[in-house]
C-alpha cells in the first residue's frame, strides 16, 4: 500500500516549515542521573563491577527512554505531524498560540475528552488548532510547543 501525498518526505520536497522536539527539561535529566546513581549504590554490596556496569546500563536506558518518548512536532509539505499522529494542514481550522495560563486552562477545565492531546508538563505553551475534517470526531489538537507562535504561522493563512 502507497503512502498518500505528502505523507513521506522525499529527497525532492522542501524542508520543513516548522520543526521542534519536545525534549525533556533540563531537570528530567538529573532525576534520571539520580535513578542511576541510586541502582548503582543499592547493587553494590552484589559487587563494585556489577553495581557499575548496572549503573551505565541504567543511565543507558533512562538517557535512550527519555528520548525516545520525546514528540517530533513538524509542518512540511501540506501535513501536520505531532509523533506519529498526522493530518493534513487543509483539514484544519483556526489555530492559537497559547501561553502558560491559557495552556492550563486548555488541558484542565476548557479539555474537551475528545481532543488530540501532545502534552509535556516541562513545555509551558502551546496551541489548540481545530480539526475541520467532517469524518473525524476530534474537534482539536492540543500540543505543547516552545514556539507556539512559530508553530501557527507555519500551519498557514487558515490557521
Amino acid at each position: 500500500m502507497s503512502n498518500p501525498p505528502g505523507d513521506r518526505p522525499s529527497a525532492g520536497q522542501d524542508p520543513p516549515v516548522h520543526h521542534e522536539r519536545l525534549t525533556p527539561a533540563w531537570w528530567t535529566w538529573l532525576l534520571a542521573a539520580g535513578l542511576a546513581a541510586s541502582v548503582t549504590v543499592a547493587v553494590v554490596p552484589v559487587g563494585a563491577t556489577t553495581a557499575l556496569v548496572t549503573g551505565v546500563l541504567t543511565a543507558a536506558l533512562s538517557a535512550w527512554g527519555l528520548l525516545a518518548t520525546s514528540p517530533a512536532i513538524r509542518v512540511a509539505d501540506g501535513v501536520f505531524q505531532v509523533g506519529r499522529a498526522r493530518i493534513p494542514v487543509r483539514l484544519l481550522g483556526r489555530a492559537e498560540a497559547l501561553d502558560p495560563a491559557g495552556m492550563r486552562n486548555a488541558r484542565g477545565p476548557g479539555l474537551d475528552t475528545r481532543a488530540f492531546l501532545c502534552l509535556r508538563g516541562w513545555v509551558p505553551g502551546g496551541i489548540r488548532v481545530e480539526v475541520r475534517d467532517p469524518e473525524d470526531p476530534t474537534p482539536y489538537w492540543l500540543v505543547s510547543s516552545r514556539r507556539p507562535a512559530e508553530l501557527v504561522r507555519a500551519l498557514g493563512p487558515i490557521a
